[in-house]
């Protein structure tokens, strides 16, 4: 039996407590101090059981917690990875750029000394004829001094030259050993990152078969509103039950009129917008038996009119939830609350808060789902609530 069904055996241990009748004023107080206690007793079980319920049920709601952070994790590191992986890019570019421009000056670099020889070789060549005229012709000493000052300059601005390919050439190796240390780095940040992206990725595998292993019973949307209208078939014995276990127990609060007799004079639950009607379709693909409300999260959930709390807790499929019971069979149900402000016994009037507004069990969005039922059936609140 899972815990669900354990809890709504255990409202039925309600339906023992017993009546109010034409008793002695100790007598009453007996069976009203026997009542409350029986009633705490049944309250420990039902919190007991729910906490049991919510960690089963919150198993897959964790796992997919998980898997959406695994994700996120995965995502970020995809995204390292890549902008390293362009900054790599870049540097290898670089240095492709680097061993061009070295390529063009070590060309420039022999052009320039193949000329420095050849220089040096015609003035060593000059030099040796020019001497042996001079021998010969003592007029031609002013000519051999100017050709061979020009062999000189010549050289000297070769060799001037020479030197400042040099310098470039040191200055393109220092930026080359700059670049490859750089991508050697990006290199070993790369290799760190694939492995922290594999890493992540099998994390994220595991994390998303065990989604896939707890969602087996819901691989096709038919699967889903199947087990949805199990939820639902769930609530209404709930409210079966509270019905008849809630008969027995004196009202504390009588306001006026039955609740039949306040037929479209109800306050509504919350100042919203009407989402979805009767009949229409709710997010989750099921057909709405109530109202979808929307609100602000955090505002009051009000009664519609007099009751008793007779349910005041989390439910799969409705989230935090709250049931009123109004007697005769009327009970209203405020469900996706954010946080619940009554529990159950509480008594309550019209216009009593009883939760918070919120998305709880799923919700996209912060919404209150509303729900009015007589003997368990579903009734269109249209009727029942004031026009506005």
């Amino acid at each position: 039996m899972t815990p669900r069904r354990v809890l709504l055996v255990l409202l039925l241990a309600l339906h023992g407590l017993p009546a109010a009748g034409a008793q002695d004023p100790a007598q009453r107080k007996r069976q009203e101090t026997e009542a409350a206690q029986k009633l705490e007793q049944v309250r420990t079980q039902i919190r007991t059981l729910t906490q049991q319920q919510r960690q089963l049920e919150g198993e897959r709601g964790e796992a997919a917690r998980a898997v959406r952070e695994a994700d996120q994790q995965v995502g970020a590191a995809a995204r390292a990875l890549r902008q390293t992986e362009a900054g790599i890019a870049t540097r290898e570019a670089e240095l492709a750029r680097l061993e061009r421009d070295k390529a063009t000056l070590e060309q420039r670099l022999s052009s320039q000394r193949e000329t420095l020889a050849a220089l040096m070789r015609s003035a060593y060549a000059l030099g040796r004829h020019e001497q042996l005229k001079l021998l010969l012709a003592q007029d031609r000493v002013a000519d051999l001094a100017r050709v061979m000052a020009y062999h000189r300059y010549l050289q000297a601005d070769r060799s001037e030259r020479i030197r400042g390919l040099l310098d470039e050439l040191q200055a393109l190796a220092d930026l080359a050993k700059q670049v490859e240390d750089k991508r050697a780095d990006l290199l070993a940040t790369r290799d760190a990152q694939q492995r922290q992206l594999a890493e992540l990725e099998d994390q994220r595998a595991q994390r998303r078969a065990l989604v896939a292993e707890l969602d087996a019973r819901h691989k096709d949307s038919a699967a889903r509103i199947a087990a949805l209208g199990r939820d639902e078939k769930a609530l209404v014995q709930l409210l079966e039950r509270l019905r008849d276990a809630l008969a027995d127990v004196p009202r504390q609060i009588e306001d006026g009129r039955p609740f039949a007799q306040r037929r479209g004079t109800l306050p509504w639950p919350l100042s919203g917008a009407l989402l979805t009607g009767f009949g229409g379709k709710l997010p989750d693909g099921r057909a709405s038996e109530g109202w979808l409300i929307a609100g602000t999260a955090g505002a009051e959930v009000r009664a519609i009119s007099h009751g008793r709390v007779a349910f005041a807790d989390w439910l799969k499929g409705y989230g935090l939830i709250v049931i009123v019971d109004h007697g005769d069979g009327w009970m209203s149900l405020y469900a996706h609350n954010d946080a619940l402000l009554r529990d159950a016994g509480d008594w309550v009037r019209a216009g009593d808060p009883l939760a918070s507004v919120g998305s709880s069990g799923g919700q996209g969005r912060a919404a209150l789902y509303f729900e009015l039922r007589q003997n368990s059936k579903p009734v269109d609140p249209r009727n029942w609530l004031q026009r506005r």
